[in-house]
């Protein structure tokens, strides 16, 4: 067991009005954190995924992934009151021996294999930090506090960062122990890995992202994940169209009532 995944899912639907978990909501009939289980161990390089969910919905996440994912063990632990806190959580429980932690979030839940290995792969070749990052195609502007253009921002050297992030377990471990003031709070808390890690001196590679991984967090992203699910199916041929990944059109305009940024 060289490579573990940490997946966060614990990201409650507060916001929007509605208890379902995020991770829970489903795609082509199928929750969002059973298919990027799928996509991590997917890769043929992942030995344990580790979710951390709600607290107190601990039973329905095991109910949902079972034990193992596609033969590889699936460990389930209570998630905390932020995305760093719960990442935290998982690390908690990452087996000594591991060579590459992930971190990846259930609402990117069509992350490529492909992506996963490239990831693991920059990281086993020396890379402590490594992110995937695609580049930024929008003008940018920096606005000030009065809603003015203080900037247009070169957008060349730009990247719009994705998960899986790989990290080498001890930087990943000091990383968090580092800031971990900074997640008590979703206010202070840091919104990726990699920012810990930048924060005390490590340099983050950076990898081509894929636009597959993008993070399904409104109505219209989980109909477009429907399309990009239904295309799958299309190319893999009659033989997988049942497979669960799911060219199922159904789900309903309610299911991203869940919507949160996942913890």
């Amino acid at each position: 067991m060289t490579v573990v995944a940490i997946l966060t899912s614990a990201g409650s639907g507060r916001r929007l009005g509605h208890l379902l978990p995020k991770a829970l909501v489903e795609l082509g009939g199928v929750p969002l954190v059973v298919h990027a289980a799928r996509a991590l161990v997917g890769s043929g390089l992942v030995g344990l995924v580790v979710v951390t969910a709600p607290p107190e919905q601990l039973a329905e996440f095991t109910a949902v992934l079972g034990a193992e994912i596609d033969g590889v063990p699936v460990r389930v632990v209570a998630g905390g009151s932020t995305r760093q806190a719960s990442v935290a959580a998982g690390i908690a429980v990452v087996p000594d021996g591991a060579e590459v932690v992930l971190v990846h979030d259930a609402a990117r839940a069509l992350v490529p294999p492909e992506l996963v290995v490239a990831v693991v792969e920059a990281v086993r070749a020396g890379h402590p930090a490594v992110i995937p990052g695609l580049a930024v195609t929008d003008t940018i502007k920096r606005v000030d506090a009065r809603g003015g253009v203080a900037e247009t921002v070169p957008r060349h050297a730009l990247r719009a960062v994705q998960t899986p992030q790989g990290f080498a377990p001890d930087v990943l471990a000091r990383a968090h122990a580092a800031g971990a003031h900074l997640g008590l709070d979703e206010a202070s808390a840091a919104s990726d890995d990699a920012g810990l890690a930048e924060a005390i001196g490590v340099r983050v590679w950076v990898v081509d992202g894929h636009e597959d991984a993008f993070k399904i967090t409104t109505r219209r992203d989980l109909a477009v994940a429907q399309v990009v699910l239904a295309e799958r199916a299309r190319l893999a041929g009659p033989s997988d169209a049942g497979a669960g990944a799911g060219a199922d059109d159904s789900a309903p305009d309610s299911a991203l009532d869940s919507a949160e940024t996942q913890r």
